[in-house]
């Protein structure tokens, strides 16, 4: 298992981007969250098998990569605290 934080810059907030994100991951075996940043990033937190958050970071870059101009993604080991995916506040 693994988890993945993602931060997406560009035109990414106000277009629903967080409900596409959310819709995708929730079509595949990921939990986690995604947010707005008040600094106009969406950060996207996503724990799953590496090929489950591989297709759901793909259909999001695939739906939504007119928006994103820059992608930073980092790694690590998942830690099991989410029981779903949602949308955070």
């Amino acid at each position: 298992m693994e988890r993945r934080r993602v931060l997406y810059s560009g035109h990414v907030q106000g277009i629903g981007f967080r409900y596409t994100a959310h819709r995708i991951a929730r079509g595949f075996d990921v939990t986690g969250f995604v947010r707005n940043l008040d600094d106009g990033r969406v950060e996207l937190v996503v724990e799953g098998e590496a090929s489950e958050i591989d297709a759901v970071l793909e259909e999001i870059a695939d739906r939504m990569g007119q928006y994103i101009g820059k992608t930073l993604a980092t790694s690590g080991a998942a830690t099991g605290e989410f029981t779903r995916f949602d949308i955070s506040h």
